[in-house]
């Protein structure tokens, strides 16, 4: 008997279940106004309209059921309507949805802060300041550091993701889509080389830490940096893991230069590599980490935490905003947090990372044209490379995620070069739905 998950009153089937072409005749229909009433820039990956979702499936306007492997880019950890959130969320609405926290506070964002400063890494104290997005959040933290230090200079590295405003399209590394024709960029902004061990000719963590650090003295002098900024696991970049001892050699030398060390968490916390964020593997504490996406179980909210002189060191009124950490996305950050902490999520992710792991790495030991499997936990991929030369191949990726799209299954692409196949689940997703998601990706790959 086929498993189902209740959302919203619904009793969604857990299966994957295709009763049309791809797209159906409603979302084509759909899909068609939006062709006339959405601006052309606001693209979609799939030619689908979303009907209902929720444990490890989304069903679309024509009844198709499909395997969620993106998660809404790591952002549904907690499943797509549940009922923690749900329950929170219904209540919250029903009493007040908004005041501006910066006008008439609540208890709502203060429980949030309370939550994030005993989470997020770190034996020191702790301020949060809530937003909305994760740009938002970038922008934010590099406020707080540049304020603090009173430099200028923020660094960033090759292969980053960090949003689309002004200043995070200056500290994100790829120009097409996100950069291009936007510009001029926000200045004081610079990139070095990090650590990328599938590609970087065995150089060890330390030795890729040295390397940025040479590059970064050389360009700017450390008594120029207010931060770095760096995400743990490279998300949109290509799931790049650094290779051990780089983040914390990193670490190192800003803290005995007075410069911010950032963490980016954005795609990689909460739960997704297993523990609640990826800098927990790396032994240190950053001194801020910007989050969103998984925070909130699908409402929009992002946050800062670090230390609290940190933090406290900017004028009063110099941080905030109207709708940030309005009381409906911070009651779902609530029970959000409660679902990861008590529904075992955590090792959820862990179990999900295991079957990901050992089924791609079967597959890469009989087709070369993967080059390597790579993330922790719920976030794992495998890089697409041509065998003889390991350039990267960004055609067999996108035929891949295309036969994955018209077979059902919810498929993500990344990397600098558009040839990483990032597998990102909900960590509701039960493992026949999960396994069943990686037999079309390898089906994919057979016919490709």
């Amino acid at each position: 008997m086929t498993a189902s998950t209740v959302v919203g009153g619904l009793d969604l089937a857990q299966e994957r279940r295709i009763v049309t072409a791809i797209p159906g005749p409603r979302s084509s229909e759909i899909l068609a106004v939006k062709e006339q009433e959405v601006a052309r820039s606001v693209g979609h990956t799939l030619p689908i309209v979303a009907e209902a979702a929720g444990g490890g499936v989304l069903v679309d306007v024509d009844g198709n059921s499909f395997i969620d492997l993106g998660s809404g880019i790591a952002v549904t950890g907690v499943g797509n309507a549940n009922p923690r959130v749900v329950r929170a969320v219904t209540e919250q609405v029903q009493r007040f949805t908004h005041t501006a926290f910066t006008v008439v506070p609540y208890e709502g964002y203060i429980e949030v802060a309370r939550k994030l400063n005993r989470l997020v890494p770190g034996d020191f104290p702790k301020r949060t300041a809530l937003f909305n997005s994760g740009a938002e959040a970038v922008e934010n933290a590099v406020k707080i550091a540049r304020h603090a230090t009173g430099r200028q200079a923020v660094v960033a590295f090759e292969h980053s993701f960090h949003g689309r405003t002004n200043l995070t399209m200056a500290l994100t590394a790829k120009s097409s889509p996100y950069k291009q024709g936007f510009g001029p960029f926000a200045p004081e902004v610079y990139r070095v080389q990090g650590s990328y061990p599938y590609r970087d000719g065995g150089l060890s963590g330390p030795e890729a830490a040295r390397r940025a650090i040479a590059q970064i003295e050389n360009q700017l002098g450390a008594q120029s940096v207010a931060a770095i900024i760096i995400e743990p696991i490279q998300g949109e970049g290509g799931f790049i893991v650094p290779a051990e001892g780089f983040l914390a050699t990193l670490h190192e030398w800003t803290s005995s230069n007075g410069i911010v060390f950032i963490a980016d968490e954005i795609q990689s916390g909460f739960a997704r590599t297993g523990s609640w964020f990826a800098v927990d593997h790396e032994g240190f504490a950053p001194d801020l980490v910007t989050m969103a996406k998984g925070i909130a179980g699908g409402l929009p909210l992002s946050a800062v935490t670090g230390r609290a002189e940190l933090m406290d060191a900017s004028q009063v009124g110099g941080l905030g905003g109207t709708y940030g950490g309005n009381p409906i996305a911070c009651a779902a950050a609530l029970a959000t947090l409660e679902s990861y902490e008590q529904d075992g999520l955590l090792e959820r992710a862990r179990r999900i990372g295991a079957i990901l792991t050992e089924r791609l790495t079967a597959l890469a030991q009989a087709d070369p044209r993967i080059g390597e499997v790579r993330g922790r936990g719920a976030m794992i991929a495998v890089e697409l490379v041509d065998p003889a030369s390991t350039a990267p191949d960004a055609d067999l990726t996108a035929r891949v995620v295309r036969f994955a799209h018209e077979n059902g299954v919810i498929l993500l692409a990344c990397g600098s070069h558009g040839n990483v196949i990032r597998f990102l689940p909900p960590l509701t997703i039960d493992d026949h739905l999960l396994n069943e998601g990686i037999d079309i990706v390898a089906q994919g790959l057979a016919r490709s």
